[in-house]
């Protein structure tokens, strides 16, 4: 298991950590040279630490459809981190902060006068077919005009080493609770490293969240009532909601746990009678919301909720209708967006990407599917996508007709060759691929987390990095190198 270096194989990818056998990228140089002097008890005392951190931390996600039903796992995690110069960084963070700036220029636009549609830019059709714009916020704005308050947008490395956008989640992202406690256990695993390097901290996320939801409140009070709305023990994400809930000290609850009054603002149900609630973080998707307005059948939501909402009496993160930009065809459309809104150039640029809407694309798409990633346009976590190059023939025929049949409900990509870090595997070192997901808050200000969540393929040669279909994680430091 003893780590050698020379024998690591970085041909035709770029790995974040080794730039040609034996050599290590600069940022990595410290941690390379301890980690090729471990021996292998050592390495074995650390993974055993780092399972029983996460064992003890009661760190887990939820499998869903797996043989055994659906079911809580320890969650997957590799002890080697991921580094990125804090130079480096800087040029993402603003890239992030300016797309979700844009992205939310766009929601507010679209809800009300609808000027990129009117001046040429996003064409009407695209709205008028999407899942997930809500008629029934047009004409209104939420507070600050700030829809997405929490996004996660996915980077990938291409092995030109430049960074790219693959998506933007403002749903419901999730993944930021086990940012915070990978960190938690690379801090027991390998508290030397951190006197080697200048990491830069994620710890404050809770505190900056609770800041922004506080920012929300439509009661001017000190300490206003920010509840976390969670689905429930069912849902993949529970763990995060509980945790958040918890390192915020606000209240996690179910729909019923709260209740709308006559006076349209929202009270939590407590042993000692109702108790108004200014901000609701809510976990739940748009239509499980509000069973008076959308679903309803829906247990999940609280009836009334949208009529306090848009009464402004209580403020929802994110908010309701924000999923409109949640879409891969509008993806696609973000750099016109970024230019039209701010008039500036994209900082950070998106995938290339064949807009199947687009007759050409589609034609393109149609004859070289083999070669493309096919992905629908609102699903996550990696369901419903074609991987070209790894499906068979008979899945490239079906996605042919998927695709012809609603050109409206799909984009395409080249295979990215998506760039490697250093992983433990089966007992020694390998590549593997991953990407990254920070997350950015908007209120009055917008803040980005130093990092994001590292996801790892752990199948060799793959690049599927969700957790959800086999991934794992890894912490991600941002160094900085002047102060090494």
């Amino acid at each position: 298991m003893t780590i050698n270096w020379s024998h690591y194989e970085v041909e035709n990818f770029y790995d974040e950590l080794i730039s040609a056998p034996n050599e290590s990228r600069p940022v990595a140089q410290h941690l390379s040279d301890y980690l090729s002097l471990l021996s292998d008890a050592d390495i074995k005392e650390f993974k055993a630490a780092s399972d029983l951190a996460i064992q003890t931390m009661g760190i887990t996600f939820r499998v869903y459809n797996d043989e055994e039903g659906s079911i809580d796992r320890a969650w997957p995690f590799d002890i080697i981190p991921r580094l990125i110069e804090k130079k480096q960084w800087q040029t993402i963070e603003l890239g992030l902060k300016q797309r979700v700036k844009a992205l939310n220029l766009f929601i507010d636009d679209l809800y009300n006068e609808q000027k990129i549609i009117k001046d040429g830019i996003f064409p009407s059709h695209l709205l008028e077919k999407s899942k997930n714009f809500l008629p029934k916020c047009k004409g209104f704005s939420p507070p600050l005009g700030i829809w997405a308050h929490i996004c996660g947008s996915d980077l990938v490395r291409d092995n030109d080493g430049t960074f790219y956008v693959l998506e933007d989640n403002l749903r419901v992202p999730s993944g930021v609770s086990y940012m915070l406690e990978n960190r938690q256990v690379m801090k027991r695993v390998f508290p030397d490293m951190f006197e080697k390097y200048n990491i830069l901290p994620v710890d404050d996320y809770p505190s900056q969240l609770y800041d922004m939801l506080a920012a929300l409140s439509p009661r001017d009070i000190p300490e206003p009532e920010i509840v976390v709305l969670t689905p429930g023990i069912y849902n993949s994400a529970y763990f995060e909601h509980a945790y958040l809930a918890q390192q915020m000290g606000a209240e996690l609850v179910v729909g019923d746990d709260l209740v709308v009054q006559d006076d349209n603002c929202v009270y939590m149900r407590t042993i000692e009678g109702l108790s108004r609630v200014d901000v609701i973080y809510r976990r739940i998707d748009d239509l499980y919301l509000d069973p008076e307005v959308f679903l309803p059948d829906s247990t999940l939501g609280v009836p009334g909720l949208m009529r306090a909402w848009q009464a402004g009496n209580v403020a929802l993160a994110n908010a309701p209708g924000c999923g409109v930009a949640d879409d891969k065809v509008v993806y696609s459309f973000v750099p016109e967006i970024i230019e039209y809104y701010l008039g500036e150039k994209a900082i950070l640029p998106n995938v290339p990407t064949y807009k199947c809407i687009n007759p050409d694309d589609l034609d393109y798409v149609i004859n070289n599917i083999e070669k493309l990633v096919v992905k629908p346009a609102n699903e996550s976590g990696g369901y419903g996508m074609l991987i070209g190059p790894h499906a068979t023939a008979k899945e490239h025929a079906e996605f042919r007709k998927l695709v012809q049949a609603d050109p409206r409900n799909y984009i395409a990509q080249p295979m990215l060759i998506l760039s490697t870090a250093p992983t433990f595997v089966d007992q020694k070192v390998e590549p593997r691929h991953l990407d990254l997901r920070p997350f950015i808050l908007s209120a009055k200000d917008i803040t980005v987390t130093t990092g994001g969540l590292t996801r790892v393929a752990l199948i060799k040669g793959s690049t599927v990095v969700n957790s959800s279909q086999g991934g794992g994680s890894k912490d991600t430091w941002i160094v900085d190198m002047e102060s090494v």
